[in-house]
């Protein structure tokens, strides 16, 4: 690809390297930010599907809130999967946990049920570049349950938003990296990053 800057991915936890390949795939330069400082020169961020408590921990240790919530605010693009799309959100229940609060939707943590609960559903594409639909994995997935009045949704399952976004934020709440189906990210890098990317 012509574009020389890196795609961030949030590196603290969590499934980085599905992402990282991912990314790969769409020949796309990446950064695994591990710092704030690292957001630096990023044109995108990817946060990815992890362990809350963890991820907070990570958060609260190296200062990540109000860096990351400013490069959001001022108009840094960024995609949350499943955990990345807790963090995004409005509100979080049932813990009422922290969140960056860039993307106005309230979102429900596990609310498939547990690990074991896990499942594979076909997401419909006709918003997000077309084709067969992808086999996602909900794996502790969460839940919108509500979707502000700004906030587009690209994707649903049985009438309930799987894919949404806010001006540069893109959300699902599951893993299309698990998979390799690059598409989704394809258009993040395409639609909200402005960079163009090859296979």
């Amino acid at each position: 690809m012509s574009e020389t800057r890196p795609v961030g991915i949030l590196a603290l936890q969590g499934n980085v390297d599905q992402h990282v390949a991912v990314l790969d795939k769409l020949l796309c330069p990446v950064r695994r930010v591990r710092l704030p400082a690292d957001l630096e020169g990023c044109v995108g961020l990817i946060l990815p599907g992890g362990e809350s408590t963890t991820l907070l921990w990570h958060f609260d240790r190296l200062g990540w809130w109000e860096p990351l919530t400013n490069a959001l605010l001022g108009g840094l693009p960024a995609y949350g999967t499943c955990m990345g799309a807790i963090l995004l959100a409005k509100a979080v229940t049932p813990t009422g946990q922290r969140a960056l609060g860039v993307l106005d939707v309230d979102i429900e943590r596990n609310a498939y049920g547990p690990q074991g609960e896990s499942f594979r559903a076909a997401i419909p594409m006709d918003q997000l570049g077309g084709g067969d639909p992808l086999v996602a994995h909900f794996i502790r997935a969460p839940r919108f349950t509500r979707v502000g009045a700004a906030v587009e949704v690209l994707a649903e399952l049985a009438g309930e938003p799987m894919v949404v976004r806010e001006g540069s934020i893109l959300a699902s709440t599951f893993h299309p990296e698990v998979v390799g189906d690059p598409r989704i990210h394809d258009w993040f890098l395409r639609r909200l990053c402005g960079v163009g990317v090859g296979t």
